[in-house]
């Protein structure tokens, strides 16, 4: 079968009306089926799309919530799981996480408090056998660390990555042999090494037999989060299936702070009280000076000198050194810690850095998912953490790809009997 087919309850689903009103819309001429042998009704592609006005019924910009429900269940694989929030974006998605994988104690302990359910194996990753997962899992998903490769008289083949946190994905891929893999890094990974550790990377799962998609840095800011903060996302199918997976197009509604510490679109109610870290005496009087969305530049200049040191020579903007983030801006990319030099976010009214829970928040945590560990460690945690938000935009784009191929597998079993 060449052609992909819709049936009557599916296509129902997918325009969001009900099949007696499908069959009207046949009788009428409104929207037409294809009748099969045995006279079962089906839509084409090609009447869908005459019928959206020329968009395919995929494609389409504005679109009911029926495609993005998991129409079975779909398991993953988590790697390098952190604190849970590339893993809390696909569970929003409705996808059903098998086994995630950490080395860090603490966010394991994170990961089992909140989600008791979750298979978690703490440790690190290199010990684990994953071959008993083979054709069990939907995706493997994960943010593995970017190590740089050693080129001299190598071929860069799957094997010349060993020892590196690259290769325990790409050999966790290789052993379970998913449908999809999702893979997510900081964006400076395109211009690493002029950009011969990613091609490298996507060479390798080449080889693994997969097709990888033009890498996408995505703006988290588009995605529902109230965070300047961008990450790499690389998306490979298996060669031997047809799986169409688009990467999840930006909304141009953008957060600000105010949406993440107050009640309003993303919350119900303001931001909890939890723990925070506190200025030194010398930062605290700098800091006192910023005003709501002002930094450095704002200072006097004998202060400007006196704060930045052989900085305040040097060219570039340095725009997040001595930062005071606005209410009705976006925060910059949040760091490990909110006090550091340079890297400072400092709360737009109260002189003192964001608290964990409003890191957590701008961060898109749900407020009952908490941490464990140190108050820096949990900054740590969160810090490193993909926003949940955007996690899940990635993922829900995996759910339809996933439903379209479960559907169209189906109908041709069903049509081939």
């Amino acid at each position: 079968m060449t052609q992909s087919v819709y049936s009557l309850d599916e296509t129902a689903k997918l325009l969001s009306v009900s099949k007696e009103t499908l069959r009207r819309w046949d009788k009428n001429g409104k929207l037409k089926s294809t009748r099969l042998p045995n006279n079962y009704r089906v839509y084409t592609p090609e009447t869908l799309k005459a019928y959206t006005g020329g968009v395919g019924i995929f494609d389409m910009e504005v679109m009911d919530e029926h495609h993005y429900s998991p129409i079975k269940p779909y398991k993953t694989i988590e790697l390098f799981a952190g604190a849970g929030g590339l893993a809390l974006g696909l569970e929003k998605a409705g996808l059903e996480c098998a086994l995630l994988n950490e080395v860090n104690k603490w966010a394991c302990k994170t990961l089992k408090r909140n989600r008791p359910d979750w298979q978690v194996a703490e440790g690190d990753i290199a010990n684990i056998d994953f071959s008993s997962f083979l054709g069990q899992i939907d995706i493997i998903s994960g943010g593995f660390p970017c190590q740089a490769f050693s080129y001299a008289g190598k071929k860069l083949g799957f094997e010349d990555t060993r020892g590196t946190l690259f290769y325990e994905f790409s050999r966790a891929v290789k052993e379970v042999q998913p449908k999809l893999f999702i893979a997510e890094n900081v964006r400076g990974l395109v211009s690493h090494d002029k950009g011969r550790t990613l091609k490298t990377m996507v060479d390798v799962m080449e080889t693994l037999n997969y097709k990888v998609l033009p890498p996408k840095v995505l703006k988290a800011i588009h995605y529902q989060v109230p965070q300047k903060r961008e990450r790499l996302f690389l998306v490979g199918i298996r060669k031997d299936l047809k799986i169409h997976y688009q990467y999840p197009k930006p909304s141009d509604d953008i957060l600000v702070l105010a949406d993440a510490l107050k009640a309003g679109k993303l919350y119900p109610t303001d931001v909890p009280d939890s723990a925070g870290q506190r200025y030194p005496e010398s930062k605290q009087k700098i800091m006192e000076r910023i005003p709501p969305g002002g930094y450095w530049r704002d200072l006097p200049e004998p202060l400007q000198k006196d704060y930045m040191k052989k900085s305040f020579y040097l060219g570039g903007g340095k725009t997040g050194m001595a930062r005071r983030i606005a209410w009705d801006e976006p925060c910059l990319t949040l760091t490990t810690s909110p006090a550091q030099k340079q890297t400072e976010r400092c709360h737009p009214d109260e002189t003192r850095p964001f608290t964990t829970r409003e890191y957590a928040r701008i961060q898109t945590f749900p407020d009952d998912w908490m941490f464990e560990g140190s108050m820096n460690e949990i900054y740590r945690q969160i810090g490193n953490a993909v926003p949940v938000n955007l996690a899940y935009a990635v993922a829900k784009e995996a759910v339809r790809a996933l439903n379209r191929h479960t559907i169209e597998q189906e109908i041709s079993q069903r049509f081939a009997s």
